[in-house]
């Protein structure tokens, strides 16, 4: 059983609990971030701790410890369990409050350390389908978990035979995932788009690995653009690197993993690799 922690003790997965009075179980008034380890050494940790310190402050949620004590924690957490790689989430939760709404300085921190299980070998190998909805998500910019909107355009995704779907705004721009960052070449050009979205950590190391490799534009994405994408990939700290070959009804290219998209694959493998090879 996996051990977490809670508000400043290590417990056992079913002995985690919180208040049923705290406001992110009452309102949904939390903030999480999440990562994954290469080599027992999580991913860009200190990023993804300060995206949550973000997180928080957009939303005015108190964040209980500093960012070298989140830190340290992460790392006794990940010695209380025994996995080979682990995924990692961060919580704070909004704290109780009198009247249920306010926000005090009561908040938790949570930190849940579970076993890293493979996706679907298929997504990598054929690539997948993924949708777009109607659907902008509010303050992009926090990772709250609030997640109605991700959960309902999900299910649609998934009934589908879609694993993802893509936020458009009313100005019809591709923004983001519910858990992902989305990719698209246009010929030799790497675009992402813009504005509206969550900066993923595993977005910017890819924008920081192929700086000098591919021409990157960071722009708006026009939904009409998607029949003129030669290759496409969507980005996220559990699914990596996963190759798009249909956006709703349209193929993207010849339906199959173009080598743009093999050559990011590739290099961002080996980049993760020597992470974690670089662990101690």
């Amino acid at each position: 059983m996996d051990i977490y922690y809670v508000d400043g003790k290590f417990v056992k997965e079913d002995d985690a609990v919180i208040s049923v009075k705290d406001m992110s179980v009452l309102r949904g008034y939390g903030v999480f971030d999440f990562l994954r380890t290469y080599g027992g050494k999580p991913f860009h940790l200190e990023d993804h701790i300060k995206r949550l310190e973000n997180s928080a402050r957009l939303i005015g949620i108190h964040v209980p410890c500093s960012n070298v004590e989140i830190a340290d924690i992460v790392m006794r957490t990940l010695a209380e369990n025994n996995h080979e790689e682990s995924n990692i989430r961060l919580v704070i939760t909004g704290g109780i409050s009198p009247d249920s709404i306010t926000p005090t300085n009561t908040s938790k921190l949570m930190v849940m350390v579970t076993e890293l299980h493979p996706l679907p070998p298929e997504w990598y190998t054929k690539g997948v389908k993924i949708i777009t909805s109607d659907v902008v998500r509010y303050m992009p910019g926090a990772k709250s978990t609030t997640y109605l909107q991700a959960i309902v355009v999900l299910n649609n995704a998934r009934d589908q035979g879609a694993i993802e779907s893509i936020y458009v705004d009313q100005n019809n721009r591709l923004l983001e995932g519910t858990t992902t960052n989305l990719f698209m070449f246009f010929g030799d050009k790497l675009v992402t788009p813009k504005g509206g979205i969550l900066p993923g950590i595993t977005r910017q190391v890819l924008l920081d690995i192929f700086k000098d490799e591919f021409e990157i534009e960071i722009r708006d994405i026009d939904k009409n653009e998607i029949g003129n994408a030669d290759e496409a990939f969507i980005s996220a700290s559990n699914k990596e690197i996963v190759p798009v070959v249909k956006i709703n009804d349209l193929t993207i290219g010849d339906g199959k993993i173009g080598p743009k998209v093999r050559r990011v694959t590739e290099v961002f493998t080996a980049y993760t690799t020597e992470y974690g090879r670089s662990a101690g």
